[in-house]
């Protein structure tokens, strides 16, 4: 996967609580095991109409922010079902970085482990960054993940915790397989022995 280090994006406002993930990406896209091409899926039944036309009230269909890389959430982002296919729409279609209160465990880790980094921050603070956030195509933050550092766009430096295992893997770009293959050598070391010990194996 890509690696996280520094990101200066356009972030986008969406302080709606208790977005699951079906709201993310309903059950009805989910019939692919492949992480590419849910970006136009995302958010769909707020993005889209019954016909399919875009909402222009909806966020990410207003000009400003159709390319944002950050989202600016509210409490318990991604909570409901277990999907994995939300944090792959997410990044399909471009959101790098998400900022709420709080998070569902299950797709907090899930996000860490396809390349999105998850930051959570006092509500008051993350109140801030969503009203900077309106500012539409000026609303540009950096996140330093390096530092755990982000700067809102009145230049504020805003200090974030994270995990340092997780840190480690988004800097490096390793999910699961990533990890694994790191100890490749020690894997075909271990292949060989068992060819040469145990060979009906």
């Amino acid at each position: 996967m890509d690696k996280f280090t520094t990101l200066t994006a356009v972030a986008a406002p969406m302080p709606m609580v208790n977005v699951d993930t079906d709201m993310i990406i309903p059950a009805r896209f989910l019939k692919t095991i492949k992480r590419t091409g849910l970006g136009k899926s995302l958010f769909y039944t707020l993005r889209f109409d019954a016909d399919g036309n875009e909402r222009p009230d909806f966020v990410l269909n207003k000009p400003a922010y159709r390319k944002a890389e950050v989202l600016i959430a509210g409490n318990n982002f991604g909570c409901g079902s277990s999907r994995e296919h939300a944090p792959w729409a997410l990044q399909d279609f471009g959101i790098r970085c998400v900022i709420a209160p709080d998070f569902a465990d299950i797709f907090y880790n899930n996000s860490f482990k396809n390349g999105i980094l998850l930051i959570k921050l006092p509500e008051e603070q993350v109140a801030k960054l969503n009203e900077a956030a309106e500012r539409g195509a000026n609303a540009t933050i950096t996140v330093d993940l390096e530092a755990q550092e982000i700067t809102s766009p009145d230049g504020e430096v805003i200090k974030f915790e994270v995990d340092a295992f997780k840190k480690h893997c988004l800097l490096n770009g390793l999910d699961d397989i990533g990890l694994t293959m790191q100890k490749d050598d020690k894997i075909t070391a271990h292949e060989e022995k068992l060819k040469a010990t145990q060979p009906w194996l």
